[in-house]
């Protein structure tokens, strides 16, 4: 090959990496209300609003942000019932599907939209967010404090119903960030750190949900309560300081490289500690276990422990 040949191939190398990269509009995992109304107009970004209907009515037909694609958090298809487990990861080809026929291609940034009223319902926006980044797509971020905090600050809103062509979306997932039984068994064994994003009373025994068969948590877990991640009053996620107070007073550390697993009951709550621990506080080697504690209890001789 002629050196005008490969300086050739080279820079047009450079032009698709260039604009590969550009794809992705920030590296950080929450974005505020000024910053999505910036960037609205971007070709790359794909809006979804995952609010769900209420007894209220529809959220999304009521209002929602201009060019937001409608995906609700119940009826969308982002989480399966997996042999027995309500709430787990679809089957990889399901959640591409589902992701696709939303628009959504490999080079899109995606914005997730959840109601932002109190920290269980936001738990929907960090979930879909776990989705995709164990999925293999970095290019997603959270609104913070969701629709709430949109409409406190003023901005547009549409009642267009919106829908984009079908999009190519494919994964590579990343098991690393995926916990499953055999992992949550090593982690009792190890100095794996096991967190159990429930309220105090189902952490010590006290309640369950219907979809859990024991009373209880998994053996060496410590408590740290999904509700302290978010305020609800702000509307906001918590800062990492906060958030580095809570690991502190948890006594949870990633320094020994062992890793730290998150649960709930179905993968809903834990991912709101994940995402807080994983990509707002920054621990390195933080994995959610979406089976969590419905999975857990479907088998009685996985242990189970009441504080």
């Amino acid at each position: 090959m002629t050196s005008k040949f490969l300086g050739a191939l080279a820079a047009a190398a450079f032009l698709v990496a260039g604009a590969a990269h550009a794809e992705r509009l920030t590296d950080k995992p929450l974005v505020d209300a000024a910053w999505l109304s910036d960037h609205l107009a971007d070709k790359s970004l794909v809006v979804i609003d995952i609010r769900d209907v209420t007894k209220a009515g529809d959220p999304y037909a009521a209002g929602h942000i201009p060019g937001a694609i409608n995906a609700r958090y119940s009826e969308s298809g982002w989480r399966a019932s997996v042999d027995g487990a309500p709430g787990k990861l679809p089957p990889k080809e399901q959640i591409e599907k589902t992701i696709a026929d939303l628009g959504i291609n490999n080079e899109s940034h995606v914005v997730v939209v959840s109601a932002g009223t109190d920290a269980s319902e936001f738990g929907g926006a960090t979930r879909v967010y776990w989705t995709f980044k164990v999925l293999g797509h970095d290019a997603v971020s959270v609104l913070d404090g969701g629709y709430a905090a949109w409409n406190k600050a003023g901005k547009e809103l549409s009642k267009d119903p919106v829908k984009l062509d079908h999009g190519d979306f494919k994964a590579n997932f990343r098991p690393e960030l995926r916990a499953e039984v055999q992992q949550v068994k090593d982690a009792i064994a190890s100095d794996t750190n096991l967190i159990d994003a429930r309220s105090v009373a189902q952490f010590i025994g006290k309640e369950k949900t219907s979809t859990v068969k024991s009373l209880g948590t998994v053996p060496t877990a410590v408590n740290v309560n999904f509700d302290k991640f978010y305020h609800a009053d702000k509307p906001a996620f918590a800062s990492a300081a906060e958030i580095g107070e809570l690991v502190k007073a948890a006594k949870v550390s990633d320094d020994n490289g062992s890793g730290i697993i998150t649960f709930c009951n179905t993968g809903h709550l834990a991912s709101i500690a994940w995402f807080g621990l994983s990509e707002v506080d920054g621990l390195k080697n933080v994995r959610l276990y979406d089976g969590s504690m419905s999975e857990w209890t479907i088998d009685p001789s996985r242990p189970v422990v009441v504080q």
